[in-house]
């Protein structure tokens, strides 16, 4: 491709980077795969991490909203009911009731409730509870709009009312079998400070409301993944430890005629019928466990496998950062050009050397995409990376057994594509967020969202991601180092307050904490427009 080509597809990705900017249903979620390669969970055992903590995470990517609350302590009597919704993935602010329906209302699990952190698919309690989240779809015909719960809502219910992973996991099955579940297939990566589970869900049809669900327990030693795909296999009904299921799992799936009750039970043959894995899947596991030879054109994966190096949290925000460079699934491999460079040094003297220059990025949207394999079919091979520029906000919670709870849990957020915004710190304890974090920023550009410091820097970046990278890339860097230093620090000052009972100070100190942190990479994040408008009008 020459150099007119590659200006007019730089000039092109200007024009789209711009669009996006300003507009609310841009196109991004024009997706067709919008809902179906929405999300991207990494489960890691205590035994396969560095330190021992539990990790589960989450990528929200698709339009949904990005306020985030810590919701409090709510007391209830046994004769009390709550509601149950629908319609909470997309309102502007937490009072906003535009469109969300009451679909009914259900007798109280308890008379107190925990505090937890609520996002569009609540994640984190006090409790060290946490919960990541994937849409895999599933049969169709297993859609029953006529089932109470959504998703989102039983993961409030198990944050609100649990403090364990298995403790969540029955109380989601129950209430789903008990009212019926009316989303698609879900699973959720489901994690206390001790264990990780993932959760799978299902509907049952039209007709009386039920659920097809099974979770399966992340050896400790090992490290999971979902990413939209149903990846429970055969499941040993008599091993308690490592299976949950529904109660009538086998008696549901045989009425519906999806198992002949003969063949081995295989969970997602029965729910999906696909092959049980994909490029993201792959991707995780074969980079942890590298000496295993996965092959991407293999029947199936191993459900979990055994890290060669055990996993830290930076090594998580890494895998977050994906867009596979330097693997054959780059999908700018073959766009590209070299070009001679002629660089002044400091005694006067010029170093000449040629480099490859990839002047578009992974980042590029579907339009763009189409319209370069019209150019020349086939140039761009579409694989689903890890990092996506359609993301709303991302989250590694870390659970660690040996600290206090207020502290123990950490989820390290992000807002906007994980491979370019830096991540901010909120703990299990603290009782109160930045106001700008009550705010979403899908509805339409708004100075006051918290999102929109990080998003309106990250879409001019796109424009010259092979330069721009270099300005971003050393600042998330940075923010990302500064951020477990100081993590320590404050988890410190927080133990030795809540050894002497001062609870409430030690939320206070939190809170204080991850504010000033947000400021100060929000106030970064909005510093770095400059530089990258002006390296992008030098590179014209």
């Amino acid at each position: 491709m020459n150099r007119t080509g590659l200006f007019l597809l730089s000039f092109a990705a200007l024009i789209f980077s711009a669009t996006a900017i300003n507009a609310q249903s841009d196109v991004y979620d024009r997706m067709e795969e919008q809902y179906k390669e929405s999300c991207t969970s990494i489960m890691v055992g205590k035994k396969a991490s560095t330190d021992g903590s539990v990790m589960t995470s989450h990528t929200c990517d698709a339009n949904y909203r990005t306020y985030v609350t810590i919701e409090p302590r709510k007391s209830f009597t046994v004769s009390d009911t709550e509601p149950v919704y629908a319609g909470l993935l997309h309102n502007e602010e937490p009072w906003d009731m535009r469109n969300v329906v009451e679909k009914g209302r259900i007798p109280v699990h308890d008379t107190i409730t925990y505090r937890y952190l609520n996002v569009a698919y609540p994640c984190l309690n006090e409790k060290q509870l946490a919960i990541g989240e994937t849409t895999t779809e599933g049969r169709p015909e297993l859609l029953n709009s006529n089932g109470l719960f959504q998703i989102e809502e039983l993961e409030r219910l198990a944050l609100q009312y649990c403090s364990t992973a298995r403790e969540a996991i029955t109380l989601m099955g129950r209430l789903a079998e008990d009212y019926g579940y009316g989303d698609w297939g879900e699973c959720l990566t489901v994690a206390d400070k001790n264990e990780v589970w993932h959760f799978e869900i299902y509907g049952t049809g039209p007709g009386n409301p039920g659920a097809l669900w099974a979770a399966q327990r992340i050896p400790d030693d090992h490290v999971g993944i979902s990413a939209n795909i149903s990846r429970i296999g055969k499941i040993d009904f008599k091993d308690k430890n490592t299976f949950m299921t529904s109660s009538d799992l086998r008696e549901r799936s045989k009425k519906l005629g999806y198992w002949d009750g003969k063949e081995p039970y295989v969970f997602h043959k029965v729910v999906s019928g696909g092959k049980p894995f994909s490029i993201r899947e792959f991707y995780v596991l074969s980079t942890l466990a590298p000496s295993l030879n996965l092959r991407f054109d293999a029947e199936e994966l191993p459900f979990s496998v055994k890290p060669e190096r055990k996993v830290s949290p930076e090594m998580m925000f890494e895998l977050y950062r994906a867009t596979y460079e330097g693997t054959e699934y780059n999908m700018v491999k073959n766009l590209s050009y070299t070009a001679h460079r002629r660089v002044r040094q400091e005694d006067g003297t010029y170093r000449e050397y040629d480099e490859v220059v990839y002047p578009i990025s992974n980042f590029m949207p579907r339009d763009l995409m189409n319209m370069l394999n019209a150019v020349k079919p086939g140039v761009v091979e579409r694989w689903r990376t890890i990092a996506v520029i359609q993301c709303s906000y991302s989250h590694i919670t870390r659970l660690r057994n040996w600290m206090p709870d207020e502290i123990g849990g950490v989820s390290y957020f992000a807002f906007d594509n994980p491979a370019q915004s830096p991540r901010i710190p909120i703990y299990a304890g603290e009782t109160s967020l930045p106001a700008s974090f009550a705010i979403c920023g899908q509805h339409r550009y708004r100075e006051d969202a918290a999102i929109w410091a990080f998003r309106e820097t990250n879409r001019i970046a796109t424009i010259n991601w092979e330069k721009s990278r270099k300005i971003i890339e050393p600042e998330q860097a940075m923010f990302e180092k500064k951020m477990m230093e100081d993590n320590a620090a404050v988890e410190a000052q927080a133990a030795a307050l809540i050894a002497e009972g001062k609870h409430d100070e030690a939320s206070k100190l939190l809170n204080e904490y991850t504010r000033n942190f947000a400021t100060m990479a929000m106030n970064r994040w909005k510093e770095l427009k400059a530089p990258l408008w002006e390296l992008f009008i030098r590179s014209m």
